[in-house]
């Protein structure tokens, strides 16, 4: 189909903001703006593997409308910072880490103790503040990976221990993908469409690889249709039979 025009240059660029890029998509025929830059938002935003905190558990605390004594944040807000943490996970399972602080201030995401299946790119983030310098606070938290945002209430059957509090889970590490579709004019048609998407991600993989992922996910899918079809075409020609003639008595 040599009159549907393919794009010739596509271009990654930089933005102001942090771990933030725009793809440049340009030209596409008459339509396929929307189709390219729809298609590539959605696979980015719920298809992309990430890890993130799926559970946490602190000393003396069996729920999450509980207070903790010498703590200035409630467990809600402790477990909405958690959800922040932009984390780097190298084990196919489930990692536990633990933090243990003494003394006012703050407690941050780089208190957790180290571990070599995790990598915190945020470690500055504030996970609560200690209020009382005589006290000790003792969290754990269990990380893994997973795809989109999984509630609660898809995490009910998990065997875990008492005390142990689960957490809305947001894997993906795509923040927000955004596009727009502009004209653009090759020779004398000026109804060609550029399209230009904007990625932002929470650092733990940059928006370019987020892309390859994303088209690779849509190829992959492609080509099982198409694969299927022939076997399909395939198989209806084999199966088709000659009509048969009725003979006319004579």
């Amino acid at each position: 189909m040599d009159y549907i025009l393919l794009p010739s240059t596509i271009e990654f660029k930089d933005t102001d903001k942090i771990n933030t890029t725009e793809l440049i998509i340009t030209p596409c025929h008459q339509g396929y703006g929307v189709t390219i830059g729809n298609s590539l938002r959605r696979v980015l935003l719920s298809s992309i593997e990430g890890a993130a905190v799926e559970a946490m558990k602190v000393n003396g605390i069996q729920h999450e409308f509980s207070a903790i004594e010498g703590i200035m944040e409630d467990v809600i807000e402790i477990s909405q910072n958690l959800k922040q943490m932009a984390i780097i996970s190298y084990s196919d399972s489930p990692v536990t880490l633990y933090l243990t602080k003494k003394g006012k201030g703050e407690i941050k995401a780089g208190d957790f103790d180290k571990n070599s299946d995790i990598e915190i790119i945020n470690p500055d983030l504030k996970i609560a503040t200690m209020t009382d310098g005589k006290k000790e606070f003792n969290l754990e938290i269990i990380i893994d990976k997973g795809l989109g945002y999984v509630p609660v209430s898809e995490k009910e059957n998990k065997n875990l221990d008492l005390g142990t509090i689960l957490i809305d889970s947001f894997y993906s590490p795509v923040k927000d993908v955004g596009y727009k579709v502009e004209n653009t004019r090759v020779g004398d048609v000026t109804d060609y469409e550029k399209v230009i998407l904007t990625i932002e991600t929470n650092g733990t993989v940059s928006p370019k690889e987020t892309v390859e992922r994303a088209t690779k996910i849509l190829m992959d899918h492609c080509s099982l249709i198409l694969e299927s079809s022939d076997t399909v075409v395939t198989d209806s020609k084999k199966k088709e039979k000659k009509p048969k003639k009725i003979s006319e008595e004579k």
